[in-house]
């Protein structure tokens, strides 16, 4: 252990100071040298400076000292000597040791505990937020959904409202082929290569005991050359067939006509000039092919020009030659698959000829119209 200059001068001097009594006492009182001194002879035992000089040393040394261990030895090394000290070396002392460390154990523990249940509890209060505001945009992003939903159906309603009124019902369509069915005639005969050929004739005139009926000449193509293949009609396909006659034809407007010795028909009632169709109007092919008779097809105009109609109207080969009528069941067109006042046909709309072609071209109206027109 380390100790001051001072004091290291003062053990120096009484060091001195008892070996100076031990000297005298050895001299005075143990002339043999054995050191035990004679109180009676009133040595340096009994000298007042000598004794005090040994208490006070003895007091000193005893101030400083360290109690030995239970085992009756001192460390030597300054580490021992501090863990010496530090450590206790009692069973309470233990005792008190190991509480303190329990104790402090046990305050970190409930530190640590609430530091972890402070930061669960944030954690907590994120995931709520997080999962609030989740469930906030969901139920907002399901009302908008919901309302876009509707709006498109509201608009798909509209728009179907609006097709709907472009579509002739069961009824009207049931009365057009009722009005119609009377004047339209379904034709047969074979085409240049000898195959069957069909198609739809429609009668115009129906005086002086013969008919008048026009139909396309794509179908009677080949009955326009000597010899060629009969041509006959029938209402409907089961009715009686009666043979017919082509008279004139017009391989440019797709036009020919037809005469049948027999008198007495319904024609057909054409379309004034007056107001002219107009794109998106309404109109119908009509075939002599169908259980009543006749067969509709509906569709509307797509364009309109001097030479025809522009129509989405289906045409098929039963419905080629027939007449393309209104709503009202008059006739504004007749169908054709080949007509191309442009040089070319269109992939899923037809050119149609109006039906005031046919005076030009294969038939002499009186004042240049249809009668009925």
């Amino acid at each position: 252990m380390a100790t001051s200059p001072g004091s290291a001068a003062g053990d120096r001097r009484l060091g001195r100071l008892i070996g100076k009594v031990r000297a005298a006492s050895g001299a005075d009182g143990d002339p043999a040298g054995n050191g035990a001194t004679d109180p009676g002879r009133g040595g340096a035992a009994t000298d007042p400076d000598a004794r005090r000089a040994l208490d006070a040393l003895a007091a000193r040394r005893t101030s400083k000292a360290v109690p030995p261990p239970p085992g009756g030895l001192l460390p030597t090394t300054r580490r021992g000597m501090l863990r010496y000290r530090v450590l206790p070396r009692s069973v309470v002392g233990i005792s008190m040791l190991i509480l303190a460390f329990a104790i402090g154990a046990g305050f970190s523990g409930v530190v640590l505990y609430s530091y972890y249940q402070y930061r669960q509890s944030q954690a907590d209060t994120k995931v709520n937020s997080l999962i609030s505001g989740y469930k906030a945009q969901f139920t907002k992003a399901e009302s908008d959904l919901n309302s876009a939903v509707a709006a498109a159906k509201a608009n798909i309603d509209t728009q179907l409202q609006a097709a709907q009124s472009l579509q002739a019902g069961p009824a009207q369509l049931a009365a057009l082929v009722k009005k119609m069915a009377p004047s339209v005639f379904f034709v047969r005969t074979l085409d240049p290569a000898g195959q069957p050929s069909v198609g739809t004739a429609f009668v115009i005139s129906s005086t002086n005991g013969q008919t008048l009926l026009l139909t396309s000449y794509n179908t009677v193509s080949a009955a326009t050359h000597s010899p060629g293949p009969p041509v006959s009609i029938s209402q409907g396909a089961n009715g009686p067939q009666t043979a017919v006659t082509v008279r004139t034809w017009d391989p440019q407007y797709d036009l020919a006509l037809l005469v049948l010795d027999k008198a007495g028909l319904a024609p057909v009632t054409p379309a004034p000039s007056s107001p002219a169709p107009q794109p998106g109007d309404r109109l119908f092919a009509v075939s002599g092919l169908g259980s009543a008779g006749a067969s509709l097809d509906q569709g509307a105009v797509i364009d309109v020009s001097t030479s025809g109609i522009e129509v989405d109207t289906p045409i098929g080969t039963t419905f080629e030659g027939g007449p393309i009528v209104n709503q009202d069941g008059q006739v504004v067109a007749v169908g054709s698959r080949n007509y191309a006042p442009l040089g070319f046909t269109s992939q899923g709309t037809y050119f149609v000829p109006y039906i005031e072609a046919a005076c030009a071209k294969v038939l002499s109206c009186p004042g240049g119209t249809l009668p009925g027109s």
